[in-house]
């Protein structure tokens, strides 16, 4: 059954495809379907392709839902173009070509799919399944006697507090003043981290703030009372979004003796001794993780190591992810560390040639004092003993468990062997919400890549492209970026452009930047490591405490001004470069980086560097379009007349529209100039065409009339003359029509004019008495035949009468089947009588303009001639 529609046509333009994407988005984040969104977008992206762009027909997008899940169709007017369902169906298709990509997404991404044929029309659709969860309890609990139930007083209080984005309490309910002794008023508006003890959460200072950023979190630990006491209280952390959009923190709090009231997973105890479990006690699995297990990886692993380092009483504990490789391993989840200083750190699986340097076999250390740099991650964080242990999954190395102890000789080899057995265990599930989250990261990054794909397809704009490299890395892959542009091959890299998520830091970072040596753009460096900002952050920071103590030289007037704390502190954590290669050469770096002691996930590296490709190229593209516009316009400059001569006693204007972007001289051209003393040519001609090739013949033609002009030939002479060279260019040569006159004033007043209207559109004379009449006869364009026969026409413009000359862009402006035409255009010119030359041209381009809605798309120029009264 239906539950709810959308639908929206898209026309068959390139922007269409964006446009699709947005609304399936709007419309499943409407539906509250946000899981099935990365897919159904993906999905979208490449049939309302297939449709708008290679159909060529409009597409029409429906999103139908249903208690399971949503269905899409796209529906395009093309039913005869068949799409390669055969192929797609036995894995035949030709993966190197554009057509069937999208049902191959489909077969790979939907729960079911198909094609539709009707003989208007086809439609391909997919279906999208939701999760469906199982109804009723999650977990359940044996029959206990009344004795074995936990312990509470007689009225349990649960304390509801919830706090906003930054952490800041803005609920705090009666029983939270009952178990803590503060009024609401004493506590609303303070930082829940103000009133926290006892950070056994992750993260540094009280641990309190990082686990209030997470989705979903379930923990001891303890909070002040009024009296400054330390209440020990389990609680559980539910984040949450308001109609607004703005994220806050539920959390649900009692007393940690009342844990069961709000503890999901069953907690084992340990044994007496601190002997804790043992292969017949219990399932190591459960006492690991708990029942039933987090949903997501992070919390899966992050309280693994909370139950490993319980397990063995240590003091902290540790697991680490092998990369695919399995030649390093991954920081994914610490305890009883500095975890925001170790988190996604990479160490290698080898550290040393025994096989106590080696995360694929269980070892144990009594004192890493004896064994320095054993356990990288452990170096200087005051732990002695520890024991580790490799997660592996069919032989394969997929991580690292730990537990360390701040006591010399705390674990033997049996602490190992109960480590390592709920290691095997905890393998398997570690590694399915792996492939879990890398799937899910995947598809993530899929639909990242398709967006980012078009956005930088939309622009040829060098200063453009950079800011959207910028903007899509930061903060989604980096919290810093700092673009790097190669001018020439060989050339030192210039810092382009700099964006943090910060905006108050950005000034900060490039001046750092500014002070760093370049970073080195040769291609077989390929990815790397840059240390140069983070180094440069730790001197700035050094200087800086050091002016701070008096213990340093004062800087001089000279010197630049420092970089503050904060700023050294952005740039301080990992640093990548990414070349960005083009045709085979570097045009550029893209520098990430983090703030200090922070790193990145493998995943996110491989991600950023496959964009890197995709901003290379689009670059370079914007680089080569640049220049080529350059070129083209400097040329075209070269081509357009210089300015107008002063006539005395006639108003002369000129309006040029050129069409096409990044144009300025097209088929059509005009000039005005000097022929001789008291004598003035002029000219208003359309070549065949538009742009550069049309541009060429312009410039022929221009130079030939003035030339010609001034030998003293008249008006037929000449276009005879240029008529014999535009046949004489052969292939390259175009017809063009052309009106051609010259000017000679009369001293008491008026002009003599005699002109040659060769194909091109009349010449109409407006009157003082509004009366418009054509001043010429049509004679054969030029270009065409080689033998011609001109005539030359004259006439005398009287005071106050206005000459108008203009190209076909303007006489055949169009809308639908309306046209402008000789008549419309003879309209608009009646009523300018008593206008300026200026005025007069004015009037007609914006009437020309108002005549449809949609630009010009033929070149135009208006050349008016008016004797003043």
């Amino acid at each position: 059954m239906i539950t709810a529609r959308a639908a929206a046509t898209f026309e068959p333009v390139g922007r269409s495809v964006a446009t699709a994407r947005g609304f399936v988005r709007d419309t499943l984040q409407g539906w509250g379907l946000a899981d099935l969104i990365e897919d159904a977008v993906v999905l979208t992206s490449e049939l309302v392709t297939n449709a708008v762009v290679h159909a060529g027909t409009t597409a029409e997008v429906r999103c139908l839902r249903d208690k399971e899940g949503v269905r899409i169709e796209v529906v395009d007017r093309h039913p005869e173009r068949e799409l390669p369902m055969a192929e797609v169906s036995r894995g035949q298709l030709d993966l190197n070509s554009e057509g069937g990509r999208g049902l191959l997404l489909c077969a790979a991404l939907a729960a079911r799919w198909g094609v539709d044929y009707t003989p208007s029309e086809k439609c391909v659709w997919f279906r999208l399944d939701q999760q469906v969860l199982p109804v009723g309890t999650r977990s359940a609990g044996p029959v206990l006697p009344d004795e074995a139930l936990p312990v509470s007083e007689t009225r349990v209080r649960v304390g509801v507090v919830q706090v906003d984005r930054t952490d800041t309490i803005t609920v705090w309910n009666e029983d939270a003043a009952e178990l803590f002794g503060y009024r609401a008023d004493q506590v609303v508006g303070k930082p829940l981290a103000d009133l926290a003890a006892w950070p056994q959460t992750p993260g540094t200072g009280t641990g309190i703030a990082e686990a209030l950023a997470l989705s979903r979190w379930e923990g001891s630990y303890g909070l002040r009372d009024s009296e400054g006491r330390t209440v020990p209280v389990y609680a559980c952390h539910l984040r949450v979004r308001d109609a607004k959009g703005d994220p806050s923190t539920v959390c649900l709090i009692v007393r940690d003796q009342e844990r069961a009231i709000l503890q999901s997973p069953i907690r084992l105890p340990l044994q007496s001794g601190g002997e804790g479990l043992d292969r017949g006690h219990g399932d190591p699995l459960d006492a690991l993780i708990g029942s039933p297990p987090p949903d997501d990886l992070d919390s899966l692993l992050q309280r693994t190591v909370e139950r490993a380092r319980d397990m063995l009483d240590g003091d902290a504990a540790f697991l680490l992810l092998a990369t695919d490789d399995e030649t390093e391993l991954e920081v994914r989840a610490t305890t009883g560390l500095p975890s925001a200083r170790q988190r996604f750190a990479r160490v290698p699986v080898e550290t040393g040639s025994g096989r106590y340097g080696s995360a694929r076999m269980p070892s144990v250390h009594d004192d890493l004092v004896g064994a320095p740099g054993a356990v990288p991650l452990l170096t200087g964080t005051g732990m002695h003993a520890v024991v580790t242990v490799p997660l592996k999954v069919e032989g394969r190395l997929t991580g690292s468990l730990g537990v360390a102890s701040e006591t010399p000789g705390r674990y033997s080899n049996e602490e190992a062997l109960r480590l390592q057995f709920a290691a095997d265990r905890i393998a398997l599930a570690v590694e399915s919400a792996r492939l879990t989250e890398l799937e899910r990261l995947r598809r993530g990054s899929l639909a990242f890549l398709v967006e980012a794909s078009e956005l930088l397809a939309g622009t040829l704009d060098r200063n453009q492209t950079l800011a959207l490299m910028a903007q899509m890395t930061v903060p989604t892959l980096a919290t810093w970026c700092a673009v790097y542009t190669v001018p020439e091959p060989g050339s030192e890299p210039v810092l382009s452009y700099v964006l943090h998520e910060d905006e108050d830091r950005i000034d900060g970072i490039k001046a750092l930047l500014e002070r760093v040596e370049p970073p080195d753009p040769d291609i077989a460096l390929g990815v790397r490591p840059w240390q140069a900002p983070s180094e440069a952050a730790r001197s700035t920071a050094l200087r800086t405490s050091l002016r701070s103590l008096g213990l340093g030289r004062l800087p001089s007037e000279s010197e630049p001004p420092g970089i503050s704390l904060s700023t050294a502190a952005a740039v301080g954590g990992e640093t990548i470069l990414l070349p960005l290669i083009a045709r085979n050469r570097v045009i550029g770096l893209l520098a990430l980086g983090k703030p200090t002691d922070e790193r990145f996930r493998q995943d996110i590296l491989e991600l950023a560097e496959d964009l890197s490709r995709r901003a290379a190229l689009a670059l370079d593209n914007a680089r080569l379009y640049s220049e080529r516009t350059a070129i083209s316009q400097s040329l075209q400059r070269s081509l357009l007349p210089p300015e107008l001569p002063e006539i005395d006693g006639v108003d002369v204007e000129v309006i040029y529209r050129a069409a096409g972007e990044g144009n300025e001289v097209g088929g059509d051209f005009y000039d005005v100039f000097p022929i001789r003393e008291g004598a003035y040519g002029f000219a208003i001609g359309d070549v065949c065409g538009t742009g550069p090739l049309a541009a060429s013949v312009t410039g022929l033609a221009r130079h030939a009339l003035r030339l010609l002009a001034r030998e003293g030939l008249g008006g037929p002479a000449v276009l005879e003359r240029l008529n014999t060279a535009i046949l004489e260019e052969g292939p390259r040569g175009r017809f063009l029509t052309l009106l051609y006159g010259e000017l000679w004033p009369k001293p008491e007043g008026g002009a003599l004019l005699k002109m040659v209207c060769a194909g091109h559109p009349l010449p109409l004379r407006l009157t003082p008495d509004g009366r418009v009449e054509p001043a010429a006869s049509p004679q054969p364009l030029l270009g065409v035949m080689d033998d011609l026969e001109l005539f030359e026409q004259s006439i005398t413009l009287d005071p106050g009468d206005v000459l108008l000359c203009v190209t076909d862009g303007v006489t055949e402006r169009r809308e639908g089947t309306r046209m402008l035409g000789d008549d419309g255009l003879a309209d608009v010119l009646a009523p300018c009588t008593g206008l300026t030359a200026g005025a007069v041209a004015a009037r007609v381009l914006r009437a020309v303009e108002r005549f449809a809605p949609n630009p010009p798309s033929d070149d135009m120029a208006i050349l008016t001639l008016r004797i003043p009264e």
